[in-house]
């Protein structure tokens, strides 16, 4: 995903400190903690953590020193000084330990820190201070401070018995003792002293200092005490460019360096290379390795100017007493291993590899030393890791230590500008393509006048400035072209036509909202040209206007010819009201934006036609779109490539996030998602993925948070919208707020924080097979292979069951194959556009050859079916074994009942009609998904185990969308079988509710039958036989006598005596209903809810058994079923009551369009039943005479909704009226968005597969030639004719009665006035015209329709002289 592939935090040219981990070694510089080897970006500390007056000085990190023993860092500024410690198990938090504030005029000039002694050097003083706990917590103590001269270095002894210190105006090496600060030595030396080493070497036997100094020319110089002087260090050796090279290259050789490598790191490392030697010959290559380990000789490295290394070492230094030392050369290498000789040079560990990490500065770079290759003088033995040199500018002098205020990037992400707080800035070109890093191309200095605004193009080769001192835009080229300009708050460009065009089109925005077209022309004379000044044409000033992100269509402005091609947004307006509008240039707009130029004024355009006749006027902005978001007071707001804006708004619980889709229509408000964050909101920022999606970068204070959309689901129950996929998280990296943060090409996020820039993106290591943020997103919103559980069910909903079984079959081949997931093969597109019928048809016509010119083979009907149980059964035991990546359980689960239920539709496919089938699906999964998750070994039910993101839930019931199918099913006794064997034979009324039996039997023999069946499992469920559990079920079904006998057997229970008294009674008499009444008032003052219900049916008051069941029960199912049982069918007042008054306001509630349909069909309104599945839900509530209170989200995110409505809009006479009554636009309107859900849920080919076969043909009277009427009648014959849509259909219910039927739309008002003194009319009236028209016409249609059925059509006789 996005990892941090580049720091830019400068490079330092003072030396560097270094803590040791087991792990790995941390570099720190100007207080900059980096890993060693690599020179990635750990950790940044400031000094504003503890002192903020600092934030915006002008002073940098003057010293640094790391104590490895107690992890400290610690730095100074000025007079202060900071120590920060690292902590936590994995060693990855950094905290503030201490603080130290000397007097103002004491400058920190020299720092020392080693096992809590801290060693300070001022400008007149050297001080000594100890770490204690002061009331928990750590403070430094002064110990001793003496005057000494202005101090360069200091560094504390081994055994800390002594500190060695440098001045800045002499040449002496001055050593102390730690204890009292009494100076014992002064050491001379004939050149400045750049650094002291003092040897550190537990493993030596030798336990007195050993200090080594080196000079400006780059010699050497090895200090020890002799016997007698135990005390007082002695020069011993020195180490210069002539001891290591012959006189004649030493003499010519005027730049060098010379370094120690630390003993202790070169032993350990030599040690670990030694202990894996085995044979004869690894002797042989480890001799020379074997020897410095075993003599313990100090090896040390001088870079010459040529980049060569010269390797000497010095013997004996371990010797007590020490005779000579011994110096020699052990090697020279090859000129230009290293760049030059460089200031500092360091050998650090490089644990788990047998080699060492180089670290140069400046310029900072990492090399690893393989110790053999190099040993033994090979050319690989160092080679370059990483380098920092990209990390600061060219001239490092120059780098701008001011914070960064915002970003600006060219359309393609290729180029970035940046503003900081001084008023300076710089420019990069992005190189993705090679390195990965930016290149900076330009700058412009503080002192240069103050910019507000600025824009970069071209790759980040030219930019330009504006400032609004003097109103002057700025074209930074050689010379610079300057223009004056309208005040401006926004500033931007547009992509080029053309690459090679040599004009560049700028977009400023104006305080009064005016829209300013500039032309920059970067040829060899430069030039800035003002081609227009136009306004939006709106009725109100907006609030603000927006850039339309062009990440998506980079590279030209639009496709194709002109006129032709569709022409991009350009601008997003948004109004005080929160309406936003999107623009697009025409007219002499549009041609200066392109390659030809005109002149414009005041955004509007004279426009003469050819006949020279009449002239028109023609805004210079387009609106191609407007939601209304209802968002006052918004502050903030960005637009993406595929228009979807995100808006800001602060609330009182925190600022409220929005991203808005832009196309709004009466199936869809636009909303995509809404979320209330209570941190605040620093900026925006959106990319494209190449399959056109949207990411939207949200910056807080230390974290950017990148969201993208979600693939609608069915299997997890969650809304489809957006979500983050990553989080980008700086607080454990810099103290600083993140100011501004922006995207650069192929999804690259660039982070400013204070004065440092981070880049985040994919690293880009050999063999790294980690999947990139654009594969990530394309994953959770991009088209979905055939074989994911989304799509195979999809298929399975829309009767493509042969092409669910070439998917299966397909998978079984890509499963056995072992290849890589990525190699899978998919099915071509066309398969989906193909019926079943057709997909047949093509599979039995297939000719099956074996050879080339052989004939078919004989045995073609004998082959074995590729979709048989064998392959299904292997299929699910290898995905069982090994689930397919990327899938969550759920989805996993999902597809083996998938898999499994599309095995059980082959075997029932002729017993059951589709919606069976439908009804069949869900069924099965719904059943096999539930044990699942009730599993020991499944995500929901382990306690302890790691928690996935979706864990597989189980689920109360079927979905009313599943329902409905087997009530529209002509196969319903069958599913009633299959339902009782879903629940092992034994459906109690929990399983009745769960499946809602009696929400979809339309017989009533059929449930009557069923509601024994219920009431007897009700009965034995369990160890305990209570009547109780069953009453209420058989009282519904009139068999009192029953429950008595049931009463009989239960001598268990304590109310069976004074029940079998009470049930013994002839309750058709008045006064023992009343009785039941009663009593069942006392059984709801028990909160003995059902047992009420039982005995308000007892006493014979349906109406109050129903109102238990829904106020107290919450069951409006068990209401419905009581009622349709005991009024004998759908007309019962009770069971409209509980429809019209429960039911349709709890479907309008929660949106649910499948139950509010069915409620409709049961009172016989089937036209309300067709229409609700299309038309908004407020337009339905002035439609119905229903009371609904409120109205929940529009569910417009289900594809069977579409199939639904093809299904019943032709179904009756009834819904034919209904679909009268829905606009032709509506519909065309309804299967846009239900292929718009398609492309969300991943499934793009069947959105084409809707949109190809979607039918609009209506039912109408068919205009009957003059011929036809001569014809004799035939027996057969319809009631009248329709058009050839339904005439496919056997036959149309005729269920109204025609001559009172209602209207189920208002009446359209009488034109009161003339066309002439009507308003001027919007666009969006004139649409509406053109629907109600459609409607009118659709109207008739349906009229003749109805006129039509009310003909009596007489049958004559049989008549055979009609047939010659």
């Amino acid at each position: 995903m996005l990892d941090l592939t580049q720091a830019y935090t400068g490079c330092p040219s003072s030396s560097l400190q270094f803590l040791h981990l087991p792990r790995e070694t941390l570099l720190a510089n100007s207080v900059v903690v980096l890993n060693a080897r690599t020179l990635g970006f750990i950790r940044a500390l400031a000094f504003w953590e503890v002192f903020p007056s600092t934030r915006h000085l002008e002073q940098s990190v003057q010293c640094l020193t790391v104590d490895n023993g107690m992890k400290l860092v610690v730095a100074s500024l000025g007079h202060r000084v900071v120590a920060w410690s690292l902590s936590g198990i994995q060693n990855d938090y950094w905290r503030v330990h201490s603080s130290l504030v000397l007097p103002e005029d004491q400058h920190v000039m020299a720092l020392n820190c080693v096992s809590g002694l801290l060693a300070v050097g001022t400008r007149s003083s050297l001080s000594v201070y100890t770490l204690i706990l002061e009331n928990d917590l750590p403070t430094w103590s002064l110990k001793w401070s003496s005057s000494v001269p202005p101090i360069s270095r200091v560094r504390f002894s081994p055994s800390l018995m002594y500190i060695a210190t440098t001045s800045l105006y002499d040449n002496a090496v001055n050593v102390y003792l730690t204890t009292t600060g009494r100076k014992t030595q002064s050491i001379a030396h004939p050149r400045p002293v750049t650094d002291l080493i003092w040897r550190n070497s537990p493993s030596s036997s030798r336990d007195d200092p050993i200090l080594y100094t080196i000079t400006t020319d780059a010699t050497l110089r090895i200090f020890m005490p002799v016997l007698d002087a135990p005390q007082y260090l002695q020069l011993h050796a020195a180490l210069d460019t002539f001891s290591s090279l012959p006189f004649s290259i030493a003499s010519q050789e005027t730049n060098s360096s010379v370094f120690r490598l630390d003993r202790e790191v070169m032993n350990a490392a030599l040690k670990s290379i030694l202990d894996q030697s085995q044979s004869a010959e690894d002797d042989a290559r480890h001799r020379r390795i074997r020897e410095i380990a075993e003599e313990g000789w100090d090896i040390f490295l001088r870079v010459l100017g040529d980049g060569s290394l010269v390797v000497q070492a010095v013997a004996n230094i371990d010797r007590r007493p020490p005779t000579l030392l011994k110096q020699f050369t052990l090697l020279q290498s090859a000129p230009g291993i290293l760049a030059g000789p460089p200031a500092h040079l360091y050998i650090v560990p490089n644990p788990g590899r047998f080699s060492l990490t180089l670290v140069t500065s400046p310029p900072l770079k990492s090399y690893e030393l393989a110790i053999l290759p190099f040993f033994d003088a090979r050319a690989d033995g160092v080679k370059l890791v990483a380098s920092a040199a990209e990390h600061a500018d060219a001239d490092a002098r120059e780098d701008s230590r001011a914070e960064v205020i915002r970003f600006m990037r060219t359309p393609n992400g290729e180029g970035v500008a940046a503003l900081r707080e001084d008023g300076s800035g710089e420019v990069w070109n992005f190189d993705w393509a090679k390195t990965g890093r930016l290149v900076r191309t330009g700058r412009w200095k503080a002192d240069a006048g103050r910019v507000d605004q600025f824009a970069v193009f071209d790759a980040g080769r030219r930019f330009v400035t504006y400032s609004s001192v003097n109103s002057l835009l700025t074209l930074h080229t050689s010379p610079p072209a300057t223009l004056q300009v309208p005040s401006l708050t926004s500033l931007f460009p547009l992509s080029s036509p053309a690459i090679s065009s040599p004009r560049r089109t700028l977009v400023g925005i104006t305080h009064t909202n005016t829209v300013v077209i500039i032309r920059a022309t970067v040829m060899e004379s430069s030039s800035l040209e003002l081609l227009s000044e136009s306004s939006l044409p709106l009725p109100r000033p907006p609030k603000t206007i927006l850039p339309v992100d062009p990440m998506a269509w980079v590279g030209q402005y639009g496709s194709g010819t002109r006129g032709v091609a569709q022409v991009h947004d350009v601008l997003l307006s948004v109004s005080e009201e929160g309406e936003l509008a999107f623009w697009v240039p025409q007219g002499e707009l549009l041609n200066h934006i392109g390659p030809t130029s005109g002149i414009q004024a005041n955004g509007v355009t004279q426009v003469r036609e050819a006949d020279g006749v009449r002239e028109e006027e023609k805004a210079a902005w387009k609106c191609t779109g407007i939601v209304r978001t209802g968002r006052k007071g918004l502050t903030m707001a960005r637009c993406s490539s595929a228009k979807k804006s995100v808006l800001v708004v602060p609330t009182p619980e925190g600022q409220e996030l929005t991203i808005w889709d832009s196309k709004e229509s009466e199936f869809s408000l636009g909303l995509e998602y809404r979320a209330i964050l209570p941190d605040a909101i620093n900026d925006l920022d959106w990319t494209a993925t190449p399959d056109g999606q949207s990411i939207l970068a949200v910056g807080f204070a230390h974290r950017v948070e990148l969201l993208c959309q979600q693939r609608a689901t069915y299997f997890d129950e969650r809304p489809a919208g957006w979500s983050v996929c990553w989080k980008v998280d700086l607080s454990g990296m810099v103290p600083h707020p993140i100011s501004d943060s922006i995207w650069l090409a192929r999804g690259t996020l660039l982070v400013g924080a204070g004065h440092q820039l981070f880049i985040f993106g994919q690293k880009r290591e050999a063999g790294r097979q980690d999947e990139s943020l654009f594969e990530h997103v394309a994953r959770l919103n991009g088209p979905l292979d055939d074989w994911h559980p989304q799509k195979i069910l999809q298929c399975l909903l829309w009767e493509k069951i042969e092409l669910v079984k070439n998917i299966i079959v397909t998978l079984a081949r890509n499963v056995e194959s072992g290849r890589d997931i990525h190699e899978w093969e998919n099915l071509p597109i066309e398969k989906f556009f193909q019926t079943d019928d057709e997909t047949r048809a093509s599979a039995a016509h297939r000719p099956k050859y074996s050879l080339l010119f052989d004939i078919p083979e004989g045995k073609e009907e004998d082959e074995e079916d590729p979709f048989s149980p064998a392959v299904v059964g292997k299929l699910l035991d290898r995905l069982e074994e090994k689930p397919i990546p990327h899938l969550t359980p759920s989805e996993n689960a999902s597809l083996l009942v998938l898999i499994q239920t599309a095995l059980e539709i082959e075997e029932h496919r002729r017993a059951l009609d589709s919606n069976g089938l439908r009804y069949l699906i869900s069924l099965r999964s719904f059943y096999i998904l539930n044990r699942r998750a009730s599993e020991p070994n499944t995500p929901s039910s382990a306690p302890n185990g790691p928690t996935p993101v979706r864990q597989l839930k189980r689920r109360e019931r079927l979905r009313y969308r599943d329902m409905i199918w087997a009530f529209h099913s002509d196969s319903q006794e069958l599913l009633l079988s299959t339902s009782m064997a879903a629940c092992g034979g034994k459906m109690c009324w929990a399983d009745a509710r769960a499946l809602g039996v009696f929400t979809w039997l339309r017989s009533t023999e059929s449930m009557r039958a069923h509601m024994e069946v219920v009431a007897r499992n009700e009965y034995m469920a369990g160890d305990v036989r209570d009547p109780t559990a069953c009453s209420l079920f058989y009282f519904a079904l009139g068999k009192v006598k029953l429950v008595h006998g049931l009463w009989r057997q239960a001598a268990w229970h304590k109310e069976q005596q004074v029940t079998l008294k009470f049930l013994n009674n002839d309750f058709k008499e008045p006064k023992w209903r009343t009785a039941a009444l009663k009593n069942a008032f006392a059984l709801l003052s028990k909160r003995r809810f059902e047992y009420a219900a039982a005995f308000f049916l007892l006493g014979g008051s349906l109406k109050d058994a129903v109102n238990v069941c829904l106020r107290n029960l919450q069951d409006w199912q068990l209401a419905v079923a009581l009622a349709r049982v005991m009024e004998q069918g759908d007309d019962g007042p009770i069971l409209r009551d509980i429809l019209r008054n429960t039911v349709i306001p709890l479907a309008f509630k929660d949106g649910n369009r499948w139950l509010a349909s069915w409620a409709f069909w049961l009172l016989h309104r089937r036209d309300l039943s067709v229409r609700i599945l299309v038309t908004p839900l407020q337009d339905m509530v002035a439609a119905i005479d229903v009371p609904v209170a409120d109205i929940g989200d529009p569910h417009y995110d289900d594809p069977s909704l579409a199939l639904l409505f093809s299904q019943l809009k032709s179904k009756t006479l009834q819904t034919a009226q209904g679909t009268s009554e829905i606009s032709g636009r509506t519909e065309f309107n309804f299967v846009l968005q239900i292929a718009r859900v398609f492309c969300r849920m991943g499934c793009h080919v069947l959105a084409l597969d809707l949109v190809r076969s979607w039918s609009f043909q209506r039912p109408s009277t068919v205009t009957r030639d003059s011929r036809a009427a001569l014809r004799p009648p035939s027996p057969v014959s319809t009631r009248f004719a329709l058009e050839p849509a339904l005439r496919r259909k056997s036959s149309i219910l005729i269920d109204i009665d025609v001559s009172t039927a209602p209207s189920t739309t208002r009446a359209s008002p009488s034109p009161s006035r003339s066309r002439e003194a009507s308003p001027a009319r919007s666009p969006k009236e004139e649409l509406r015209d053109k629907d109600e028209g459609d409607l009118i016409a659709r109207k008739a249609g349906i009229g003749s329709l109805m006129k039509s059925a009310k003909q009596d059509v007489k049958v004559p006789e049989f008549n055979m002289d009609a047939f010659f």
